[in-house]
């Protein structure tokens, strides 16, 4: 329930007080100024959150401006000095937000300040259930600067109808690599290099990229690769536009740009066994994390040999097509596996508009196991369906990692 609003002089003493507190439980999940007054007209609000910075615990502020985001990782002993500075001079509301609810502080035309606190329970506006979608959890807000440059807010900031598909695949992506990041071996400090092969216009690189940065105060170096030139280049003006630090995009595909070392591989909708030269490239070069979402299955099918109980089934065009997907990237996982990975193949909320929308996550494990079992079963599954060759599984032979991994 909500409180009633407190008028004490003491309010911003107990505003900060709880600041403490939060920060000290760790209970604080994200603290918001807004109403600017100050000198600055393009500053908007500055974003807070608990970050850890090479083991040292920091908010990471997000200063949000009209055109462009600045990010600064300030350790928390700092932080009741700057937030003193900060308020009444520069910003007139706060918000904390805790385990607890909402603390807000205003302040009125006169400089006093009043405080209110919303329980955890109290919707914070009197909306009824319609509430399914405003309860999950967004990993980006719609202010984000990037997403306004691409095409997908308007100038306000709001949403534009014809995107809001867009808007929730890039919500769903950023969602399951959260997940993914969580379980990977991958320090907190660690900085993060990141190839994103075929993107496009750059939604989800540019996303990857901001999530990484802004909202987790990651240091990361984001490469989006693509075939078409004009789109390298417009994505490459658009970065420098918003001034997005270790964002770059570069022309040409998973065969001619080659890094040497990655921590998270993206290839989504790569053609055929485009895809197994990108998750071939994520092995190589040792990446904990590789999120592909394959199309176009066409080097498996031609050999395919149906047995004789499944001729019945298989002799429709669909269905043997639908087997040698389910096949190929069966093989694609299994291949993952051998090679070190922890591996889930789901159902993943198409990225352009097509029903291909399955997802290969591979998240690398901690500890190696023998597969020596594994690569026979995948010996078995292969002479059933009469395979001769899986491209994945000749890139990795050609350079001895699945004999390592045996």
């Amino acid at each position: 329930m909500s409180a009633t609003p407190s008028a004490s002089p003491d309010a911003l003493t107990q505003f900060f007080t709880l600041l403490q507190q939060a920060l000290a439980t760790g209970s604080l999940s994200k603290l918001v100024l807004a109403r600017p007054v100050g000198a600055d007209p393009t500053l908007q609000r500055i974003i807070a959150k608990p970050v850890l910075v090479k083991g040292q615990a920091c908010l990471s502020l997000v200063y949000r401006h009209q055109t462009r985001d600045i990010t600064r990782n300030l350790p928390l002993e700092q932080v009741p000095a700057l937030l003193g500075e900060l308020l009444p001079g520069s910003f007139r509301n706060a918000h904390l937000f805790d385990g607890e609810g909402e603390v807000q502080l205003t302040f009125s035309k006169k400089g006093k300040p009043m405080l209110q606190r919303h329980g955890a329970q109290a919707p914070l506006k009197a909306t009824a259930s319609t509430g399914h979608d405003r309860e999950k959890k967004r990993y980006l807000e719609l202010s984000r600067p990037f997403l306004h440059d691409l095409g997908v807010t308007d100038a306000q900031g709001a949403l534009i109808p014809s995107m809001s598909r867009k808007w929730k695949q890039i919500n769903k992506f950023i969602e399951v690599f959260d997940h993914a990041l969580g379980s990977a071996p991958l320090p907190a400090e660690q900085p993060l290099r990141v190839a994103d092969f075929g993107s496009g216009k750059g939604y989800l690189t540019f996303a990857m990229h901001d999530y990484l940065r802004n909202s987790l105060g990651r240091a990361a170096e984001v490469t989006g690769v693509e075939l078409r030139a004009e789109l390298v280049e417009l994505c490459n003006a658009a970065a420098a536009r918003l001034q997005h630090p270790g964002l770059e995009f570069q022309c040409g595909d998973v065969r001619s740009v080659v890094p040497e070392a990655i921590e998270v591989m993206i290839a989504l909708h790569a053609c055929d066994i485009a895809t197994d030269y990108a998750i071939h490239t994520g092995i190589r070069c040792n990446a904990a994390i590789i999120m592909c979402s394959p199309c176009c299955h066409k080097q498996i099918r031609p050999q395919l040999r149906s047995p004789d109980v499944l001729q019945p089934m298989l002799h429709y065009g669909l269905h043997l097509g639908q087997q040698a997907e389910m096949l190929t990237d069966s093989l694609r996982a299994l291949y993952l596996e051998a090679c070190g990975y922890e591996t889930k193949v789901f159902e993943f909320i198409s990225l352009e508009h097509t029903n291909k929308n399955k997802m290969i996550l591979a998240v690398k494990r901690r500890q190696p196991q023998d597969t020596t079992a594994l690569l026979a079963r995948i010996a078995e599954l292969k002479a059933f369906y009469g395979v001769s060759e899986h491209c994945l599984e000749t890139l990795l032979r050609a350079d001895g990692l699945l004999a390592a991994a045996q």
